[in-house]
């Protein structure tokens, strides 16, 4: 099946009854996970280690043995499209950024579809235009090393949200992104996010709670299972919620922070409905 030219235009996610693995006969890394993700949904993906967020996002790129169950974007089962296909039409910035020998400009753009004033665009929107234009020689057909090793984690890892912005795409998946880099590019990155991507189906997979405490639900996996999927604020109001407990961990100050956090959006949410 070859999807239209704008699948996904929605980017509306369905999983049901999802279970798969890695090899065949091996055990299951994800078990019987059913959820319903809405077009523009901000989703963040929590669990300790092995709980099986990765595994999530690998169903999601069919980069996994799906054993049972079906996955949908915009109504369409992805068992059914090239692989090329769907890979192509979710973005990812993942946590260790690919970057490749080239100029600045081919790495944003590899294959020249876009203009230089739209790089340019993108590069604004992550606060790299300065960099690229008066710190390195060439503007954008400056050299950038083999895996970005010219640029420090945080710039690697906006180069790769500019990608993004460029490539428009519906649904966009970051991958433990800024689990290496400091709460101020962090920061950038998450309103950068918010700014470019309102319309767009947006998963994060967080190291720190605080960078999905702002999302419009939060899904909660423990070894393979889908144990929590609500509202940050719904999940909180639950002191015995796997999230609230994670929330805890954090320590008082952050544990405060981020309850703080929930509770203002709350009571944005009702603000506007009034």
């Amino acid at each position: 099946y070859e999807p239209s030219i704008n699948w996904p235009s929605h980017g509306r996610i369905v999983f049901d009854n999802v279970s798969i693995s890695y090899f065949q006969d091996s055990p299951l890394v994800l078990r019987g996970i059913s959820l319903n993700i809405e077009p523009g949904e901000k989703i963040g993906i929590i669990g300790r280690t092995g709980a099986g967020k990765s595994s999530f996002i690998q169903a999601l790129f069919q980069m996994a043995i799906l054993v049972d169950g079906h996955i949908q974007i915009d109504n369409v089962d992805i068992a059914t499209v090239e692989l090329y296909d769907v890979r192509k039409r979710i973005s990812i910035i993942p946590q260790d950024p690919v970057l490749f020998h080239g100029t600045m400009r081919s790495n944003l753009d590899q294959f020249g579809h876009y203009s230089d004033a739209e790089i340019w665009n993108a590069l604004e929107q992550v606060q790299l235009k300065s960099l690229v234009r008066n710190s390195m020689p060439n503007g954008l057909l400056s050299s950038v090393n083999e895996s970005g090793s010219n640029l420090s984690v945080g710039q690697k890892q906006l180069v790769c949200l500019a990608r993004a912005i460029l490539k428009k795409s519906k649904i966009l998946v970051i991958d433990e992104a800024t689990a290496n880099v400091d709460n101020a590019t962090d920061e950038l990155i998450q309103r950068a996010i918010c700014d470019q991507f309102k319309a767009c189906t947006v998963l994060t997979i967080a190291h720190r709670l605080r960078t999905v405490i702002n999302s419009d639900r939060i899904m909660v996996l423990s070894n393979g299972e889908l144990v929590e999927f609500d509202t940050p604020e719904t999940l909180l109001s639950d002191v015995q919620s796997h999230f609230a407990i994670l929330v805890e961990q954090t320590g008082t100050n952050e544990a405060e922070y981020l309850r703080t956090i929930a509770n203002f959006k709350l009571s944005m949410n009702k603000s506007k409905e009034q």
